[in-house]
């Protein structure tokens, strides 16, 4: 399975969530809602996931193997990347895509 497409979305809020990413894989399937968030140890992405009873979330899509997590969080981070170093002129949007 091939990322295809990946949009940032960023938030001009304070806290730990920075941005939303949505991946498209093969052109044909889309996951959104991938939360980029600041953590003590640094930065990483949380799936999109669901409130299941008092307090526990469990994840609603998920990569099963460690290889496609790795790939995934790899794009993210180089589309995240390019959307923090670039200068926004006022005419533009705060939502930047990558494609492969």
């Amino acid at each position: 399975m091939k990322i295809t497409d990946v949009r940032i979305h960023k938030l001009n809020t304070v806290g730990k969530m920075k941005a939303v990413a949505s991946v498209t894989f093969d052109n044909e399937f889309v996951v959104h809602d991938i939360k980029i968030i600041e953590g003590k140890k640094g930065t990483f992405i949380a799936m999109p996931s669901r409130r299941m009873g008092e307090g526990d979330f469990r994840d609603i899509a998920h990569p099963l193997t460690t290889e496609m997590r790795n790939r995934m969080k790899e794009a993210i981070f180089e589309a995240y990347e390019k959307t923090e170093n670039e200068t926004e002129s006022p005419s533009e949007t705060d939502e930047d895509t990558f494609t492969e």
